[in-house]
């Protein structure tokens, strides 16, 4: 039997990269169907048509708002009768820029996405998954486990993710629900094309030797890379890993 066998699963930040490539592998290992959550309606209609299943549904939602993250859970509960996997991967990535430089706007809408955003996909998907229990996997970031200069918004926030994650699976427990976060190191997606372009710009591609050079394993993360390990948590096969922060980052924080 594959190992998410007519699982039901919700996945915001759903029509990214690796929202997209976890949403695929998902549908391989079984996935019975996928909501897929994001704020941008064209690159919610290019996910679905590029995943070509049937069991692809869309929803737009700003992940920071509380109504609107209610209808996406309620809907994925009407959808499916039942929700058992939920990847809260939807984030945001802010600017590069001393801490003393920081835009105050900037830092709001990181921490109002990235933390506030994580809270209410958990406050509004528990209860449509206490009867039956199941798997939530957040996104968090080798900037959740270690300082990265000039990324002060982002960094916090990660951080702060993993305090989520542990109340949020002591919570979680009784009812059989479990909660872990996910460490990716540097990906080669979107994300890390804009924060080269932060840190150097014009010369992004130096930036990028300059990570691949502090990874043991000589490369950058790719979106399957994280899929897997998210796919992994969210099947039985980890039926009792709860509270856990698990990197994917080829040993950049060793």
């Amino acid at each position: 039997m594959k190992a998410l066998h007519n699982k039901s699963i919700l996945i915001t930040g759903g029509a990214g990269g690796i929202g997209k490539a976890t949403a695929r592998m998902f549908l391989e290992e079984g996935g019975k169907e996928v909501l897929l959550v994001d704020i941008n309606q064209k690159a919610l209609d290019e996910a679905k048509k590029d995943l070509d299943n049937p069991g692809v549904h869309c929803f737009v939602a700003d992940i920071s708002k509380a109504g609107e993250v209610k209808a996406y859970t309620d809907k994925a509960a009407e959808l499916f009768g039942k929700i058992d996997v939920v990847f809260l991967n939807a984030g945001y990535e802010g600017v590069v820029k001393p801490l003393s430089e920081y835009p105050e706007d900037i830092y709001d809408k990181v921490i109002s996405i990235n933390v506030k955003g994580v809270w209410l996909g958990l406050k509004y998907a528990f209860p449509h998954m206490q009867k039956s229990g199941g798997s939530i996997i957040i996104t968090s970031s080798v900037a959740g486990v270690k300082g990265i200069a000039q990324m002060m918004a982002y960094t916090t926030s990660k951080h702060a993710i993993i305090g989520t994650m542990r109340v949020a699976a002591l919570e979680g427990a009784p009812y059989k629900i479990r909660v872990n976060t996910v460490h990716p190191g540097p990906v080669d997606n979107r994300m890390m094309r804009s924060l080269e372009e932060g840190f150097a710009p014009g010369a992004g591609g130096e930036v990028k030797k300059g990570f691949e050079s502090q990874i043991p394993l000589g490369r950058y993360a790719n979106n399957e890379d994280i899929a897997a390990m998210v796919t992994f948590l969210a099947s039985d096969k980890s039926s009792h890993i709860t509270g856990g922060t698990h990197m994917v980052d080829g040993g950049f924080v060793i």
